[in-house]
């Protein structure tokens, strides 16, 4: 027997242990001090893990009963516990443990009697139904003896049938016993037939294909069940209580029974988030079972959702967070329990470590936001944010015209031989094949003539030299951020090969390859602290744990993202900040991130308004002479023209192309001596891309090798300069292009930031005078005064706003009816967890029955769906909140720098529109002055908007919710500035992110209806959104075109032989 004391005096709760070693493992003591047994090694990491923090807050006693204890001595002479841990495993005497419960009476964190019903799977499925939570279609054989002949089975070459209830193949077969882990799928004969047998893992191995088993066990009793496609991925749920579940998904042993594994050795899981749904089976079968530590198998089928196992006693592995998570709610059970008049609210700083439970870091700073802080008798109901991503490399693209037939050949392969067809390669094979053909067409080294009479031709090759390049970054395909395009333009006609007839074949084609806008290891940091800043200061007043949205019941969150890489990533970052996850980004992308190209994406719809723009921006830059605005009040800065652009900018840009040409004269020299630079440095391995995905620090190697940071090389940086230097000035023409100066500017500030270390002279002086310049270009190319910025915002952001204000609306909805007086007495009868109120939910249930095979429902996970996920809550024995019947919704949508300046444009200048004439705009006098000297929305800018509701208000009064505004221009810091101050961050190549600024008066109240009347005539009417897509039969790691394993496989680090996911 151990036993652990935590650090207080006498007077402790004192928990039992009463579990068999084999689950605990080796007991090693190594200290005696009185009464108080410390150990080593006391558990498995789960038990022990949790246990530890229990101990450290110093208000129990933990007692380990050990096996002799369990099986040799009389329940009378074992220890006296207040709180007791026990559950079944092979050998454990579970009727011996239920006198001792009998004749002591301890708080069982799970009972005992429900735990025999654990071992048999067919009791297992009657109690789920009982309780109302959906279960596969299956059937039992009883069998009394082996090899029992039973009238009622019939088995035929492709089905078997039960009680007249047929089961085609593929179908399961089960061992009733549940600690028969053998389970068996069999295939129909028109797939080939054959079984296959799971069981639990062997090495790497967890199902064994069987080709020449077509016949059923006869030796025992079965459970037939309806094979269900889940797209290849189990989901394992963990409960503490009815009021927490963590769910995890790992790849299925229906698949190739290969364990899927990291590095370490560990089986990959990812967390999931649970629909509402599936939150409330959760509790469901918490409650049915009464095992507060409970663990269950969920298949995700159609839309739907179906428990085929309970397990009991289960933990999370190697999940500090949950650790963190299960002590802390164990410990509100237990005092709840045995020593209800003791607070059971949790510390601000754990016991377990050494820092406050959610520290602000340091990279995103305070702003005058005072984000987390609101009236009393207010609550919060509501968070949007529009995200800019984060730091990235350049945007690149390279056009050349190609006659090659290797190339043109390879067209026709990808487009099914059609001249005159565009052809888009993206997959791994498509580029590898490019590049194959892509090296025997470029010269293994540099002729070194530059005559006149073949510069096209130098030209032309140098082009493909850096196609070349670019397809060969990174060792392998393992981004989704290049594409290639080609074009035919082109054709003549040319005898068939048969001889019958002619057929037309292309001659020339335009390639255009885009590539560069990765995600760079300062992006990732920015997303994720930004995250860990949301998660500390957004939220006020939630306490530990309960921001871990997937785990619980009172938040509904949802993150959307642009189709880009480096959107999609910049959102994984962030989830895994926001959310305290662990583990690299892709599974927090694929589980977490939904697309929405359409909201997100394009710029289509304002072209025509964005060229005008561009137009009179060029003309007030080369005129110097801006057109004031006569309608606009003087002392209103930001309604002239053309606003913030320099007075002396046609004077800047000559100086802008001088510097620019001395800079790329450089790095040519840099990319002509690129060779022997690695020659030099042969140790030195390549840069790979996909195993820096998800890191936050800078490649030191490459930096002491003298090279360009991240995956650009020499070649790559030349090229880069060189389009810069000569699309930003056409000397033929004597023409400059505008349009060019933001590239330069990011170019410049790149370098700065990512390679200082290459020390290009001039390169400070050209960020400064591109600076000034860009600092008035980029906001006017959104609109050249207030109403074209709201023209041109609104049909970028239509979609957009359309969508924020449905997220307003159902949120104001779902608090209304939570107030009303009926909801509340309703509620109040649902939330005890008895025997009644399953009963109440059964008569719903039931309507939705199981799933026949001709099943296909609409997912409850689409957003049109939002009414009834908010309809399930959190247990108010859970968290220490005012209102648990109350959701907080949350949505998150990440994009790139037009939706952030649209969105913007919309919110300041709405009121100038002809129906909102006299009406005062949503963002406050001081505000406008500060986004007027606010030149740049940098990365991980942001717009967030609260909803709150005041309680003390009567519904009826439009006060009753009001939307608070804050913006943040990111990481909107020159790398000139603050050298001093921000040393570390600038080493790690990191600009700090600035903290949140008011759009509003403090004290002002923008109501929901004001916000509403002000924002509805440009946002996109509810009617006009597009239904909502079927669900998908494809899971995460379904091997058919496009699934999630392909996108796992090809960006996990670990994987050698990645393969290219679609996508930019």
């Amino acid at each position: 027997m151990v036993v652990m004391e935590g650090n207080g005096g006498a007077g402790k709760i004192t928990i039992g242990v009463c579990v068999m070693e084999k689950k605990v493992g080796i007991l090693t003591l190594w200290s005696v001090e009185c009464v108080r047994l410390d150990f080593q090694r006391v558990f498995s990491s789960p038990m022990e893990q949790i246990l530890e923090r229990l101990r450290a807050f110093g208000e129990f006693e933990i007692i380990i009963f050990g096996d002799k204890v369990i099986l040799d001595d009389p329940i009378e002479i074992w220890p006296n516990c207040d709180c007791l841990i026990a559950f079944y495993s092979s050998g454990f005497p579970l009727q011996k443990v239920q006198a001792y419960a009998a004749l002591r009476r301890p708080f069982l964190v799970n009972e005992l009697e429900p735990q025999y019903l654990l071992h048999d799977r067919r009791k297992v499925y009657e109690h789920l139904e009982k309780y109302g939570i959906p279960v596969p279609s299956y059937a039992v054989v009883n069998r009394e003896y082996p090899y029992q002949e039973l009238d009622y089975f019939i088995e035929q070459e492709d089905f078997v049938e039960v009680h007249g209830k047929r089961f085609l193949k593929p179908f399961v077969e089960k061992p009733v016993n549940g600690d028969d882990h053998r389970i068996m799928i069999y295939y129909p004969s028109s797939a080939g037939g054959g079984m296959k047998e799971l069981f639990r893992k062997v090495g790497n191995r967890s199902s064994e294909f069987h080709p020449d088993v077509r016949r059923v066990r006869r030796e025992g009793s079965y459970i037939y069940e309806e094979f269900m496609p889940t797209g290849g991925t189990d989901v394992k749920v963990y409960t503490v209580g009815p009021g927490y579940a963590h769910a995890e998904a790992r790849k299925s042993p229906v698949v190739d029974g290969v364990v899927m594994r990291s590095p370490d050795g560990k089986e990959v899981r990812y967390p999931v988030l649970l629909t509402p749904t599936e939150k409330q089976m959760a509790r469901d079968v918490c409650n049915a079972f009464r095992q507060m530590v409970c663990g269950f198998d969920l298949l995700r089928c159609d839309g739907r959702s179906y428990v085929c196992d309970v397990n009991g006693w289960s933990f999370v592995k190697n999940s500090y967070k949950y650790y963190d998570d299960a002590a802390c709610i164990l410990r509100k059970i237990f005092l709840d329990a045995k020593a209800p008049h003791l607070s059971s609210t949790i510390p601000p700083t754990l016991p377990w470590k050494s820092e406050p439970v959610q520290p602000t870091e340091g990279l995103t700073r305070q702003g005058s936001g005072i984000i987390g802080t609101f009236g009393q008798s207010e609550e919060l109901r509501c968070v949007i944010v529009v995200i800019r991503h984060g730091d990235r490399t350049p945007k690149q693209k390279v056009k050349l015209k190609v006659t090659e037939e290797k190339l043109l050949n390879l067209m026709l392969k990808y487009n099914g031989g059609k001249p005159r067809v565009e052809t888009k390669l993206k997959s791994a094979v498509q580029l590898q094949d490019l590049l194959d053909a892509t090296r025997q067409l470029v010269p293994p080294t540099r002729s070194g003539r530059e005559s006149d009479s073949d510069a096209d031709d130098i030209e032309h090759i140098e082009k493909l030299r850096q196609v070349k390049a670019v397809l060969e970054e990174g060792g392998h395909f393992s981004g989704i951020y290049r594409k290639v395009q080609l074009k035919p333009l082109k054709w003549i006609k040319v005898p068939k090969r048969n001889g019958d007839g002619e057929e037309e074949r292309p001659v020339e084609a335009l390639m255009i390859l885009k590539y560069g806008g990765v995600l760079t290891h300062a992006g990732r940091k920015q997303a994720e602290e930004l995250g860990r800043f949301f998660r500390n200061n957004i939220y006020p007043g939630e306490g530990t744990g309960l921001l871990r949205l997937h785990s619980t019941y009172r938040h509904d969150l949802k993150i959307y993202s642009s189709d880009e890489g480096r959107v999609q990533m910049s959102a994984a970052a962030f989830a895994k900040g926001l959310l305290d996850l662990e583990g690299q980004l892709t599974p927090i992308l694929v589980s977490l991130v939904s697309k929405d190209s359409s909201m997100l994406d394009g710029l289509e719809d304002a072209s025509t308004e964005m060229d005008e723009a561009k137009a009179r921006l060029h003309e007030i830059i080369i005129s110097s002479a801006k057109a004031k605005n006569t309608e606009g009040p003087v002392e209103f800065p930001w309604m002239v023209d053309g606003a913030g652009l320099p007075a002396n900018a046609s004077q800047l840009l000559p100086k802008m192309v001088k510097l620019t040409k001395e800079v790329t004269s450089q790095v040519k020299l840099l990319a002509e001596g690129e060779d022997e630079r690695l020659a030099l440095t042969s140790t030195f391995s390549k840069y790979d891309q996909a195993k820096a995905l998800g890191k936050t620090t800078i490649d030191v190697a490459r930096i002491a090798a003298g090279l360009p940071c991240g995956s650009e090389s020499f070649l790559l940086m030349f090229a880069r300069w060189r389009k810069l230097e000569r699309d930003l000035y056409n000397e033929r023409k004597d023409r400059f292009d505008i349009t060019q100066i933001p590239d330069v500017y990011d170019s410049c500030k790149y370098d700065l930031l990512h390679n200082a270390h290459l020390d290009l002279k001039g390169l400070e002086e050209l960020f400064k005078v591109a600076q000034i310049l860009a600092d008035g270009v980029i906001p006017n190319e959104y609109g050249i005064n207030p109403k074209q910025k709201l023209k041109i915002g609104s049909k970028i952001a239509r979609r957009l706003l359309g969508k924020i204000l449905i997220d307003l609306r159902n949120t104001r909805e779902e608090a209304i009816s939570v107030a009303e007086p009926k909801f509340i007495e309703d509620e109040a009868q649902f939330l005890p967890t008895k025997e009644a109120e399953h009963q109440q939910k059964i008569q719903v249930r039931n309507e939705d029955g199981r799933r026949s095979s001709s099943t296909s429902e609409k997912s409850l996970d689409q957003e049109d769906e939002d009414d009834r996920e908010t309809k399930y809550r959190l247990d108010p024995k859970y968290a220490n909140v005012r209102t648990p019947e109350r959701h907080v919704r949350t949505r998150l949508y990440f994009t790139s720098e037009s939706h952030i300046h649209s969105l913007m444009n919309v919110l300041r200048y709405c009121n100038l529109d002809e129906s909102l004439q006299g009406e005062e705009s949503l963002v406050c006098q001081s505000a406008l002055d500060r986004l007027h000297r606010t030149r740049e929305l940098d990365y991980m800018s942001n717009i967030v908007l609260r909803m709150f509701e005041n309680i003390e208000v009567p519904l009826e009064d439009e006060k009753r919710f009001r939307i608070e505004m804050t913006f943040s221009r990111g990481a909107d810091l020159s790398p000139l500035e603050d050298k001093t101050s921000e040393s570390s961050l600038l080493q790690e190549h990191t600009l700090p992110i600035m903290g949140p600024e008011r759009l509003q008066e403090v004290g002002s109240c923008l109501t929901m209806d004001k916000f509403e009347k002000m924002v509805r005539p440009f946002a996109m009417p509810p009617e006009d959104f597009p239904p909502a897509a079927p669900p998908q039969a494809l899971g995460y790691f379904s091997k058919g075109a496009g699934g999630v394993l392909e996108r796992l496989v090809s960006l996990w680090p670990f994987h050698k032989s990645a393969n290219a996911a679609n996508g930019k």
